[in-house]
């Protein structure tokens, strides 16, 4: 990866983590589903007036990337925080299984072994992750559990067929899956929740910022960077880089929400981004050998 690749890489985490603290504003003003129709809603009516229609060729791989990365992924995860696993602990620790999961999916589906160190490096993220979500409020509640580990399993194939049928344009790919996203997050909240249409005239501003933010910083920026990371390089390099995520939503909240610094913030966040940074060894020689390169 380029040094570009890896800021773009490590941009992503942090867009995605800082939207933990603005999603609970948001959620707090609409009923979650529904909030994540109308991101999905605006983010279509933004971008594909301005982009390109996708081929014959392209069409059931977006509609399959749509279900996978919309309605399951953000689907399932909703639904499991709605039925009680909360809003740290588990939750942070079972999502991140995606990370084990598409390096796993790699494999067999794109021909991507993964060497030692991305295998070393993962392994030493994800505790870091256990480390960051450990605590008294550890959750052992079945059921919303194994939603959340669905959810992390559908990013996780999101990921790889965005890989084997792409590469796509990030925006043509992001409007139209958004698009097609759309009925089937709205058909779950219509299920699951009520107040859709209240929310709409009683949200304030801080809901509304907060809608704003997870469209086009998360959503736009966000996805638009990930969709290209995964188009220009093998999963087993980009996909390490998500096991940040946690890190900056925790740092976020201490930021924004007045957390504490606890000593297992520190040592989860250091063994996290060291894990990451091991995944990146070969990249990171490559990197130095060209500057020391370019001096001679």
């Amino acid at each position: 990866m380029s040094f570009l690749q890896i800021a773009c890489a490590v941009a992503v985490p942090l867009l995605w983590g800082f939207q933990f603290v603005v999603i609970k504003v948001g959620v707090l003003e609409f009923p979650p589903l529904f909030f994540l129709a109308l991101r999905f809603l605006a983010i279509a009516l933004l971008l594909i007036p301005f982009v390109r229609r996708p081929t014959r060729e392209q069409l059931v791989p977006v509609a399959a990337i749509s279900v996978f990365l919309g309605g399951l992924n953000f689907g399932l995860f909703y639904v499991g925080l709605g039925l009680g696993l909360g809003s740290g602990s588990m939750s942070a620790v079972a999502y991140q299984l995606a990370t084990p999961f598409t390096i796993l999916l790699a494999w067999p589906l794109l021909a991507e072994r993964p060497s030692l160190t991305t295998s070393v490096g993962v392994l030493l993220a994800f505790v870091g992750v256990v480390v960051l979500a450990a605590g008294p409020g550890l959750s052992a509640n079945a059921l919303p559990l194994l939603l959340v580990v669905g959810a992390a399993l559908a990013f996780a194939v999101s990921n790889v067929l965005t890989k084997r049928y792409g590469p796509f344009d990030p925006l043509m790919l992001m409007g139209w899956s958004s698009l097609l996203t759309v009925p089937q997050v709205m058909l779950i909240s219509l299920l699951l929740e009520q107040g859709q249409l209240a929310s709409l005239f009683t949200a304030d501003e801080k809901g509304w910022l907060a809608l704003a933010y997870t469209i086009f910083v998360g959503g736009i920026a966000g996805f638009g960077l990930w969709f290209w990371l995964i188009g220009q390089c093998s999963m087993n390099r980009v996909a390490p880089f998500g096991l940040l995520l946690p890190v900056f939503a925790v740092m976020s909240s201490v930021l924004f929400l007045g957390d504490p610094v606890t000593s297992r913030l520190i040592v989860g966040g250091l063994l996290t981004i060291s894990g990451v940074a091991i995944t990146q060894v070969r990249s990171l020689s490559s990197l130095a050998r060209s500057a020391l390169v370019g001096r001679s």
